[in-house]
């Protein structure tokens, strides 16, 4: 029942918080923001089972629900907002790194799963960069953030092929809406116009990815 009403009330504050936002009360949407985001880490908690590969999955969580806050304080903080935007982004590739170290043992084609991530990437930013504009450093760091969680998705999908079931299942599913949510948050940033639709696209993605990744730890079974 408690999992139920976690899931229920992270999409809740998720849509109220995209409202307010869209009012331009940031301050709120900040809390809001945080709040859902705070409902899949109490997931998290609740679903794992004490093992490294849980733990590793609720820091990853943690980190997650600090850069969701961080992202949104660029609208709070406009004269920073570009040095708070690259410090959320950096702090959700500390989130995927640590996705990764948890699935890592568990992968066998470690170096197959490396050599796709590094081919996928290229083929994103190949249709991604032509649709943007960003200054340089953004672009790199574009770079490097969408090899990180493109190696996540790559790592997931090798461990649903060697090892199918529920746990690795259910967390490619939520990697797959993860890596689909940023992709749209980059292209609604820095496209040439921000689409509202786009935003809430972006992160009713995101927090339905998180949850997924949440619950994927009530099907641990090695």
């Amino acid at each position: 029942m408690l999992k139920a009403i976690l899931i229920i009330a992270c999409l809740i504050l998720a849509a109220v918080f995209i409202w307010v936002e869209k009012k331009e009360h940031y301050i709120l949407a900040v809390i809001l923001k945080g709040l859902a985001s705070l409902c899949f880490v109490l997931l998290g908690f609740q679903t794992g089972d004490g093992s490294r590969l849980a733990r590793m999955i609720v820091a990853g969580l943690m980190v997650g629900a600090i850069a969701d806050v961080l992202l949104n304080l660029r609208y709070v903080f406009r004269k920073k907002g570009q040095l708070a935007f690259l410090i959320g982004i950096l702090v959700f590739m500390t989130g995927h790194i640590l996705y990764i170290c948890a699935l890592w043992p568990l992968t066998r084609g470690k170096l197959v799963a490396v050599l796709a991530a590094i081919l996928c990437t290229g083929a994103l930013m190949a249709l991604i960069l032509p649709r943007i504009t960003a200054k340089p450093a953004f672009k790199i760091f574009g770079i490097f953030y969408i090899g990180a969680i493109v190696l996540m998705n790559c790592v997931a999908a090798s461990n649903v092929i060697l090892h199918p079931g529920p746990f690795t299942g259910v967390f490619m599913t939520g990697a797959v809406l993860f890596l689909i949510s940023d992709i749209v948050l980059i292209l609604n940033t820095f496209g040439p116009k921000q689409r509202f639709p786009l935003r809430i696209t972006n992160l009713m993605l995101y927090y339905i990815g998180q949850i997924f990744i949440a619950m994927s730890l009530m099907c641990i079974q090695f």
